[in-house]
């Protein structure tokens, strides 16, 4: 019997497989981010399984969403206004739904943060 090239993680494929999920449920419902849950997808995969990494990888939108990450290129602006702007829609949606002061004010605060990392701390693609 010859041994396998790579090894399988059946956990950490389960993970990626979860990841992934939520990535592309991030890619259309508003508020939730995609990208970061590909990244982490893409990170399980290669720990699971390279070879379900490499098909992570080849998605045609998500591949190079990833692989921009992986090389320090970051987000186009399009993408970091609508980003924002996802952002500031979901809270404005949401924060009455919050019924303690204490909990609506956290929650401007990770919304105003998560705000800030985008703008300031996440490169800008030039296309």
């Amino acid at each position: 019997m010859t041994p396998s090239p790579h090894r399988t993680n059946p956990l950490w494929v389960a993970v990626g497989f979860l990841l992934t999920g939520l990535g592309f449920a991030g890619l259309v419902l508003p508020g939730l981010p995609g990208t970061v849950f590909f990244v982490l997808a893409a990170a399980a995969f290669a720990k699971g399984d390279p070879r379900w990494e490499a098909w992570l990888l080849s998605r045609p939108v998500v591949g190079q969403m990833v692989q921009d990450y992986r090389d320090g290129k970051g987000m186009p602006l399009r993408a970091k206004w609508l980003a924002c702007l996802c952002i500031v829609l979901a809270v404005a949606f949401s924060l009455t739904r919050i019924p303690v002061l204490a909990g609506q004010v956290a929650w401007v605060l990770v919304a105003l943060f998560g705000i800030w990392y985008i703008t300031l701390r996440v490169p800008t693609k030039v296309e």
